[in-house]
């Protein structure tokens, strides 16, 4: 947040930074993150542009919470969930867990932050050895990480199983055996072998059959419950994430764009793109759903190679000025825990002033 938006809204010292959990210890703080990929051309193939699929990303997530990060395919939230658990290298910025920046560390030096630090993939079909028992797949972590169980790893195993909802004597069984949301609790019974603390939950239920989702999420509920995890779960679906979340961040290509707690951001979003989002998500009652406005956007996602300038949303905004094709909104604290990049919000708190400018003229095809 700059020092004129600080000013703004408080005194420096009580306004948290960018994507900052209001309360309580961070265990996650993530800071100007990027991850820029090369595109190479020409015979000596030097590199002549870069894909900016994640482009100065900022937050934190305390002790116990669940952070969702929502936006549409491409926006760049698995190459965040991936870059937080050293898969991928960042280009730029900072990834502290418990108060260490993890960015530099090797494979070596990861290797005991592994322990800590889990992933929940997106697809349980291809991230199951189809040749190895789930016996060798779950107890897997006790290897690698040198762990010596009090009753033996076969038991160890079995208690995990169990604890997911499954059969503790399918110890010897292969994944083709198992429906798909019984491997997503296969791969979250490995991700539990070593007690992580945090846990990067990627699409855990997109995959799955609809009558299934529910119980895989209610069991990772579950879990937090009982182990006190901390996740920050990547998705798509607006519906999941306002069951599993306690905040959400949505992003857009590249950038956080909005953050606030689960409530406010579904009660009272600001952005445009947020209510877009929002508007498209089914309701039940078609009585309630008969008085809604569905906000259809036009044009598609500009390309990561070469985004718009400024707001990168403004092509596709209805609001849009002329200010936001020029100066870059910055993500700041309108209300109490919620952060908006946004010259326009929508539902703008009493007080706040909305920079002078003129409608941005676009471009009209021919007939």
């Amino acid at each position: 947040m700059t020092e004129e938006n600080v000013s703004t809204v408080g005194e420096p010292e009580a306004v948290a930074s960018a994507g900052e959990a209001p309360a309580g210890e961070a265990l996650l703080r993530v800071e100007g993150l990027r991850k820029h990929f090369p595109v190479h051309a020409g015979l000596l193939r030097r590199q002549v542009a870069a894909v900016k699929a994640v482009d100065g990303v900022s937050f934190s997530v305390r002790k116990g919470e669940t952070l969702g990060l929502v936006g549409e395919s491409g926006c760049g939230k698995t190459t965040t969930g991936r870059m937080i658990m050293k898969l991928l290298d960042s280009t730029a910025g900072s990834i502290f867990f418990e108060g260490r920046d993890i960015t530099k560390l090797s494979q070596g030096g990861m290797r005991p932050l592994r322990r800590d630090i889990q992933m929940i993939f997106q697809d349980p079909y291809s991230s199951l050895n189809p040749r190895k028992t789930v016996g060798s797949i779950v107890g897997a972590p006790f290897g690698l990480q040198k762990i010596e169980t009090p009753n033996g790893t076969k038991k160890a195993v079995q208690e995990l199983l169990e604890l997911v909802g499954l059969n503790p004597e399918h110890y010897n069984r292969y994944p083709h055996e198992f429906s798909g949301g019984q491997r997503q609790r296969i791969g979250i019974a490995r991700t539990l072998a070593l007690r992580p603390k945090l846990i990067v939950a990627d699409e855990p239920v997109s995959a799955l059959d609809v009558s299934i989702q529910a119980q895989v999420v209610n069991l990772l509920e579950d879990l937090q419950d009982e182990l006190g995890l901390t996740y920050v779960v990547i998705a798509h679906d607006l519906s999941v994430v306002r069951h599993i979340s306690d905040r959400v961040a949505v992003m857009y290509l590249g950038k956080i764009v909005e953050i606030a707690d689960q409530a406010d951001l579904y009660t009272a979003p600001m952005h445009p793109y947020t209510n877009a989002l929002l508007s498209a998500v089914p309701v039940p009652d078609p009585g309630a759903a008969r008085g809604r406005e569905r906000i259809r956007l036009t044009g598609d996602v500009p390309s990561p190679l070469n985004p718009p300038p400024a707001c990168h949303f403004h092509p596709r905004c209805w609001k849009a000025q002329v200010i936001c094709k020029e100066v870059e909104p910055p993500l700041a604290l309108l209300a109490p825990g919620h952060e908006v990049a946004c010259h326009f919000p929508e539902n703008a708190p009493d007080g706040y002033v909305a920079p002078e400018s003129t409608p941005l003229v676009r471009k009209v095809d021919a007939v």
